[in-house]
């Protein structure tokens, strides 16, 4: 049975911003300022990055800090968030240039991986 798709492949990277839910940024208002999570995500779409997701973590520590955890009923505003950027590595560099009086102590780790593209073969590219 011929393969009747293709797979590409090129290199991307990924960054993860570790930070609290707590963190904000922005003006104070009655109702309290933006989650920076939230605001890193909608900057990251607004600059072009492929991918990005904010992971909520149940248990552990950041920038050696002291262990924390999310209760059964109470969440803890302090738990660490990871939120995780795809793009291309110096797409990435300019993000975290561009932002960097935001991200200046947040613990940012970057990894290489690479994005495949699955496309179906045309009779024509088969022949």
């Amino acid at each position: 049975m011929p393969d009747r798709f293709t797979v590409q492949h090129r290199e991307v990277g990924m960054l993860r911003i570790y930070l609290k839910p707590s963190d904000k940024v922005g003006p104070r208002r009655f109702w309290g300022a933006k989650p920076f999570y939230r605001e890193l995500i909608r900057t990251a779409k607004a600059d072009g990055i492929i991918n990005a997701v904010a992971q909520n973590m149940h248990y552990g520590f950041s920038n050696r800090g002291p262990i924390r955890e999310n209760e059964s009923e109470i969440a803890d505003p302090h738990l660490t968030i990871c939120v995780e950027l795809v793009g291309e590595r110096d797409q990435l560099n300019i993000f975290c240039r561009r932002h960097g009086d935001l991200l200046g102590n947040k613990v940012i780790i970057y990894k290489q991986l690479e994005h495949w593209t699955i496309t179906r073969e045309t009779e024509r590219t088969r022949a």
